[in-house]
């Protein structure tokens, strides 16, 4: 079970500090790039760094999920955490897909056709979609630690 949990942590960890480095770090430093290698830039990168959260998507539930049960008996007995901690992951999957299917595909898309507008135009949704994971994502990381710790009887 201790290993399930590890890798539970450590894929919530890849996604949500994988969008912050892309959103803190990434996003200001390919700033002053020319938009045709700004954009060839960010295409590549989302390439290499989405099969990392189809991982964390398809295994994160199915561990949290597995976890839980184990835990605590059964999912109607998840304490109020996990369920915050459920529903944030949810809608977090959610605004991956749709960036997944919506956004990044229009960014490759007009990268790959020389369409740097259209491509600019995906881009700065992705940039605003994932500004708002990466806020969900840190916060249900919050959640989490101060959750089990709390719910181990220990000083909130």
């Amino acid at each position: 079970m201790s290993y399930l949990i590890a890798v539970h942590g450590l894929l919530a960890v890849v996604w949500v500090g994988g969008m912050f480095f892309a959103y803190m770090i990434l996003r200001p430093a390919a700033q002053p790039l020319e938009a045709a290698q700004r954009l060839s830039l960010w295409a590549r990168t989302f390439g290499r760094f989405f099969p990392w959260v189809w991982a964390a998507v398809i295994v994160l539930p199915a561990s949290g999920y597995y976890v839980a049960a184990a835990r605590f008996g059964s999912l109607a007995a998840l304490p109020l955490y996990v369920n915050v901690m459920q529903g944030l992951g949810i809608v977090m999957i959610l605004l991956y897909l749709h960036i997944f299917f919506a956004p990044y595909r229009r960014l490759r898309g007009g990268v790959e056709s020389g369409d740097f507008v259209k491509a600019g135009h995906a881009l700065g949704q992705i940039r605003q979609l994932v500004a708002v994971n990466m806020v969900i994502g840190l916060i249900t990381i919050f959640v989490a630690l101060v959750g089990a710790n709390c719910a181990g009887g220990n000083l909130c």
